[in-house]
């Protein structure tokens, strides 16, 4: 990769981003392609977030992903923001388009079109989704309008019911739209004629790989499985899917088509969604 003057900067702003896959998979795309692009991470505590977007305008960085804990706090310092980040009030992508930053959510849109990309259609389905934080909002927000119904779980019940409300102001039919608690029992009742299975919480995350949300006994054949943890790369939950004969996704599939959504912002060329893929798989292995 050879840096000029004239290479844009695209960068990662969070806390923290030791451990992100980000430049590995966005400097594969931009060699694959020869673009004269290169993208950074940086460190950024909450405190030092106006400075460094401050920062940002005044060295001209072309484009940046912002992570936790960072992505509702950065709205404020932002010129406009695209609708779905309107929608959802969460920012994780931003176009410096001529001195003006602008605001866009890719989490949704990498939510759903992972699911494409690995054969499974939510249009008119029952999909079921555990947990009620930041990456089951933008999820919930993408899939409310493809689902026949969609059910919210979170062992806080408070937080599921406040996502519901407020991802029903986007559809029609607010019915489809449930919520309940994170328990056994509902799990159980849910799963049984759902077709879709997001797993939106850090259970099965490592350290802690031998942890599931879900009993094994109530996944079935017939349910797609889709796991948002991507370390490790196969979690208990999809180990035990696997085991039954369902559909399963990793988190790995989220991650790199946000990232190409991200890409394409930035560039309005279409990503090269195999080369990140390739580039990020390597570098989980190089890193276990």
């Amino acid at each position: 990769m050879k840096v000029s003057g004239k290479t844009r900067v695209c960068a990662l702003l969070g806390d923290p981003v030791e451990h992100s896959l980000s430049p590995c998979f966005q400097n594969a795309a931009f060699q694959h392609l020869g673009l004269d692009f290169i993208y950074l991470a940086f460190t950024v505590k909450a405190e030092d977030l106006r400075s460094a977007i401050l920062g940002v305008r005044s060295l001209g960085f072309y484009g940046l992903n912002v992570t936790m804990p960072h992505k509702i706090s950065v709205i404020q310092y932002l010129d406009e923001l695209d609708e779905n980040a309107e929608k959802i009030k969460s920012v994780n992508t931003i176009l410096n388009r001529d001195g003006r930053l602008i605001g866009y959510t890719t989490d949704g849109i990498g939510a759903l079109n992972a699911l494409k990309y690995n054969g499974v259609n939510p249009c008119g389905k029952k999909i079921v989704i555990l947990g009620a934080g930041g990456a089951s909002r933008s999820v919930s927000f993408a899939l409310a309008k493809e689902a026949e119904e969609l059910v919210i779980l979170n062992r806080t019940v408070a937080r599921a019911e406040k996502l519901v409300s407020d991802v029903r102001h986007l559809i029609v039919r607010s019915e489809k739209i449930r919520w309940g608690g994170l328990t056994e029992e509902n799990i159980r009742k849910e799963l049984r004629e759902a077709d879709i299975l997001i797993n939106a919480t850090p259970v099965g995350m490592s350290p802690n790989e031998d942890e599931t949300p879900v009993n094994k006994k109530y996944i079935h054949p017939d349910l797609a499985v889709f796991d948002l943890v991507y370390h490790p790369l196969e979690t208990r939950l999809l180990k035990e899917a696997r085991m039954v004969g369902a559909k399963t996704i990793n988190g790995l599939s989220m991650l790199i088509h946000q990232g190409a959504a991200s890409f394409e912002i930035w560039t309005g060329i279409k990503a090269p969604i195999e080369v990140m893929m390739k580039a990020a798989e390597e570098e989980l292995k190089r890193r276990t």
